[in-house]
């Protein structure tokens, strides 16, 4: 048995009942469950549909993820997140390169690190370089003045801890940044690189060995056999080529507001969801949701 899960930016409740309906006809499913009405619906399904990709294709032009997935196991016991861009809004180090004056040259190799364009590794060293003399205080003051969460992962954490769920943060970015965005969403453990300082000024330099794509994988396998639990019954979300191995390997892999690069290698893809898209995924209903 399948699922399949129609859902849209809660800011923009597009959803309406004939094209759920439509589809539900067109795929043999059964009744239609709203789990928030204009928001998301799922439909059991007999058999996975063949022609799922151009239906996909055709709902986003509506602005409407569709995902198709196995009925069993959908709730799941372990998140694990990727930070910049995923629970947060910005990539960290570009707003730090911002306060440098190297903004736009910096942003630059982050985009095509994440469209897997460049080495992850070199182009992290290349990148803190640039931040050399940076005064350590203005790690503060970008987090205070620059970052932003992303709509709904407060909701995603309390409800999955709620049930009993683990959550960890691991990032390719800094621990300087992780620190404080796991304590504010709830997160169980967070993982990143470190930045170097000395004397209240930032070095150029960051700790080895640097948590990369593998990083990420181990982390994954690592948290779930520390749980008692295989990767097949974690939830893992991210949006960069960094993620990739991590999304594959995990039971649900969420490439969110991903790279196209990125997104064309995962099963799971949300454009236009938040991170409440997730809870949907797993089954919640809006009414489940634990504020």
């Amino acid at each position: 048995m399948f699922i399949a899960t129609l859902l849209t930016a809660p800011a923009r409740p597009v959803l309406d009942r004939a094209t759920v309906e439509s589809l539900r006809n067109a795929w043999g499913g059964g009744d239609a469950v709203w789990l928030d009405p204009g928001i998301a619906a799922e439909i059991a399904l007999p058999a996975l549909p063949p022609n799922r990709w151009d239906v996909w294709q055709g709902l986003q032009a509506q602005g409407i993820d569709l995902v198709v997935q196995q009925a069993a196991g959908r709730k799941k016991r372990l998140l694990i997140a990727d930070m910049d861009s995923t629970m947060i809004q910005q990539e960290c180090i570009d707003e730090l390169a911002d306060e440098a004056g190297v903004g736009a040259y910096v942003a630059d190799i982050t985009k095509r690190a994440m469209n897997g364009e460049l080495d992850f590794e070199e182009a992290l060293r290349e990148r803190v370089g640039l931040l050399k003399g940076l005064s350590e205080a203005v790690i503060d003051r970008v987090y205070q003045d620059r970052i932003t969460f992303m709509p709904g992962g407060k909701a995603l954490l309390a409800t999955m801890k709620a049930q009993g769920g683990y959550a960890a943060l691991v990032s390719g970015g800094f621990t300087a940044f992780t620190s404080r965005v796991a304590a504010a969403l709830g997160f169980d453990e967070h993982r990143a690189n470190t930045l170097h300082a000395t004397d209240g000024t930032l070095t150029g330099t960051v700790g080895v060995p640097i948590l990369g794509k593998q990083a990420k994988l181990d982390a994954l396998e690592e948290i779930s056999a520390r749980l008692g639990i295989t990767p097949d019954q974690a939830m893992a979300v991210g949006d960069g080529a960094n993620d990739l191995a991590m999304l594959n390997r995990a039971g649900a892999g969420v490439a969110l507001h991903a790279k196209p690069s990125v997104a064309a290698q995962c099963e799971i893809r949300i454009n236009h969801g938040d991170l409440t898209a997730l809870l949907y995924l797993q089954g919640y209903a809006r009414s489940e949701f634990v504020a």
